[in-house]
């Protein structure tokens, strides 16, 4: 409990603070009873209000990346600070109730519910975030406005388009109101016109969220809406 209230005090960190800042980080695993290099030495950040991309190959290591900044790994060096806290080194339950209330994550297999409709799906991440039951329906509503599926809401997700799939899958990722946004390979299963009405959302979705998006992505065609890219080759960054 005493975790918990701490953490909520320090939410709010003055604006001119970097929402993410990664120093000298390296990821290492034991594999055969070696040591594999994935991250190596890495240094980056994320400002608010941001739309930064991890650009590489396959194996480049930016999902490994993508998953430490979320909590989901934790590095075998150097550190990660998230909205002022020292993320890496908090304890997996810490983690867990930032990574709840201040991160929200996509997918590249969008991840939704089968069964759900579109806003079943959405309710339902603001279900998993403990909010007050009275906010849900204008929450929900307004999300899916947000993404341009107002007219779509009641459908589920094989009624829906792969684009449509994807927006929804948006739509749920900021319902619960996070300060930072996790994507892996958003536009991968999309053509190139719907790869860039997505990144004409994420850039929406800055605006009037408030929010910071950290994306990977091997796609060219979208690098120039990105405020930073951070070029990964063999677990580094290139300039």
């Amino acid at each position: 409990m005493n975790e918990q209230l701490h953490i909520q005090e320090n939410d709010v960190e003055p604006s001119h603070t970097p929402l993410l800042q990664v120093r000298e980080m390296e990821r290492i695993f034991q594999v055969g009873g070696k040591d594999l290099h994935v991250l190596k030495g890495l240094n980056m950040t994320v400002e608010r209000q941001q739309l930064v991309m991890l650009k590489g190959r396959s194996g480049s290591g930016k999902t490994t990346l993508l998953n430490s900044l979320g909590g989901l790994d934790t590095p075998s060096k150097g550190s990660i600070h998230f909205n002022g806290k020292p993320f890496d080194t908090l304890s997996d339950k810490a983690r867990t109730l930032i990574r709840r209330n201040e991160m929200g994550f996509i997918f590249q297999a969008f991840a939704l519910m089968p069964l759900l409709s579109a806003y079943e799906n959405v309710e339902l991440s603001l279900r998993m975030a403990n909010r007050p039951k009275k906010e849900w329906k204008e929450r929900v509503e307004e999300c899916l406005t947000l993404v341009g599926l107002e007219k779509r809401m009641h459908h589920r997700p094989y009624e829906l388009s792969g684009g449509e799939q994807q927006r929804v899958a948006i739509a749920k990722s900021i319902a619960h109101r996070p300060i930072l946004l996790l994507a892996d390979e958003p536009t991968a299963e999309l053509d190139t016109a719907m790869s860039a009405q997505v990144m004409a959302l994420f850039q929406s979705i800055i605006k009037y969220e408030q929010i910071s998006i950290c994306m990977t992505t091997h796609d060219p065609t979208i690098l120039e809406v990105a405020d930073h890219v951070y070029e990964m080759v063999d677990g580094k960054f290139i300039s």
